[in-house]
């Protein structure tokens, strides 16, 4: 299966040309004109909205009218710099600047303009405006954006706009209408009006997992056969009762188009998470301080699906520390979601809140009792960037190394030395192979320390990394 393509920021021009043919031929004959009905004078009117037969006014249709207004394009600037030409640099020209467009959508969640988007759509832009429906564009700044969840904010200066109301996603019935509205290629479409999408409910809970573009892992997703097309990320995944259940985010296609496997990020997950950048301008990342382990001869994710939620190491310390939670133990359950597989503990991550109380169901040598986990804030790792590079030595992967090592990642960065202070921050060890900072894979040791540069100070970051033969990962904030 192909990897799951963000079905975001659409780079560049498209052009589309429409060819007219016209029919050639002499005038009909006057036998032909006397058989010929006589044409009407003109031609006759389409009924009147109101007259419309009921029939017509299906869910969809009402479920798009109270959402549709509340749907926006999202436009985007991003400035590049060219690679310096050796002739530039002798002569001491500035290499040029290329400016490249952008395209998603997006949907007003208050009425003062605030709107939910994708992350990706607005990564990396210089320049953001918002497109309304009557072609009117807008001004608008990035609150906050969390690359774990794909999911990003913004704030136009506006008042009374309308607003999408949003329903729950915890509910969902597999098979019940899902409608995707969004701005697929903007305007090359020719106007500003959102175009709709309807499918079911294909699917909940959704892990994805694989050498991804734009990232990762992708834990309890909706899916649905709603087609979802370059330009829809970041538009509403609506419920017949016209409430937003969900923020198109990806597809899985072997073309690069919609093949009816569309993914969306939950809305109860999506309201928390902006409502925290909101508040803060960052996603307060929960933290537990426990690692998992798979099966040895685990490879593939149905290999992972297939095994148990046992805990590897636990951080002194740590909440789960704290709750009585040991190496070994299998965690059966965190509140009310059932834990089956290493996925659905990632689930559970993504739902928990700082400062909240979590029952955790465990079995502990033979035999299950009940802890309360309380959720802790994410580490930071508070010294100045440049500190933390130097402190984590890289070496790109090579074939030697690899070989050496049975390193199962085809490429990456080896940890050779790590302090002792970012060893305690970060959980890295000396053997781990960085293969992915947030949503960016990297394959040597200067892509590991460009990405950590391009994400200090931004938010909580997320490092993937292969140990003995595993795939792990780690959270924690740079400050600068």
């Amino acid at each position: 299966m192909n990897a799951p393509a963000p079905r975001g920021a659409l780079r560049g021009a498209v052009v589309l040309s429409l060819v007219v043919a016209g029919c050639q031929g002499g005038a009909p004959s006057d036998s032909a004109a006397q058989t010929l009905p006589a044409a009407p004078s003109r031609l006759a009117e389409a009924p009147r909205a109101e007259s419309v037969p009921a029939s017509r006014r299906t869910a969809i249709v009402t479920a798009v009218e109270r959402v549709a207004p509340a749907v926006v394009t999202v436009q985007t600037e991003t400035v590049e710099r060219a690679a310096p030409d050796p002739f530039d640099v002798f002569f001491g020209r500035t290499p040029a600047e290329q400016r490249r467009p952008g395209l998603g959508s997006g949907f007003i969640v208050r009425e003062d303009g605030v709107v939910v988007t994708n992350a990706h759509v607005v990564a990396g832009a210089t320049r953001v405006m918002v497109a309304f429906r009557d072609g009117k564009r807008m001004p608008a700044r990035v609150v906050g954006a969390d690359e774990t969840n794909d999911l990003a904010v913004l704030k136009i200066d506006a008042k009374g706009l309308p607003v999408a109301p949003l329903g729950s996603s915890d509910d969902l019935l597999v098979g019940e209408w899902a409608i995707a509205i969004g701005n697929p290629f903007g305007f090359v479409l020719g106007n500003s009006e959102p175009s709709v999408s309807a499918g079911v409910v294909s699917a909940t809970g959704r892990n994805l997992v694989g050498a991804a573009e734009g990232g990762g892992v992708y834990v309890d997703m909706i899916q649905t056969d709603a087609a979802i097309n370059p330009g829809n990320s970041g538009g509403p995944l609506v419920n017949a009762d016209g409430e937003v259940v969900g923020v198109n985010s990806s597809i899985y296609t072997p073309s690069g188009g919609s093949v009816g496997l569309g993914f969306a990020i939950p809305i109860n997950r999506a309201r928390r998470v902006a409502e925290d950048l909101l508040a803060h301008g960052v996603v307060k990342r929960p933290w537990v301080g426990l690692t998992l382990q798979t099966t040895s001869d685990a490879r593939t994710a149905l290999d992972i699906a297939a095994s148990q939620v046992v805990v590897r190491t636990v951080v002194p310390g740590s909440p789960a520390a704290r709750a009585g939670i040991g190496s070994g133990d299998v965690l059966l359950r965190a509140g009310r979601r059932a834990l089956r597989n290493p996925f659905d503990w990632e689930a559970a991550l993504l739902e928990f809140r700082v400062g909240e109380q979590v029952p955790i169901i465990v079995r502990h040598g033979g035999r299950e009792q009940t802890v309360t986990l309380t959720i802790g804030d994410l580490p930071e790792a508070t010294a100045p960037k440049v500190t933390v590079l130097r402190e984590l030595q890289l070496v790109t992967v090579t074939p030697a190394i690899r070989a050496e090592r049975r390193i199962q990642s085809s490429a990456g960065a080896l940890v050779y030395q790590v302090s002792d202070r970012v060893a305690e921050e970060l959980g890295l060890q000396t053997g781990d192979v960085v293969v992915q900072v947030n949503r960016t894979p990297v394959s040597s040791a200067d892509e590991v320390a460009r990405a950590i540069d391009a994400y200090a100070g931004r938010g909580p970051i997320r490092l993937y990394f292969e140990r003995g033969g595993q795939l792990a990962f780690t959270d924690f904030i740079i400050r600068q």
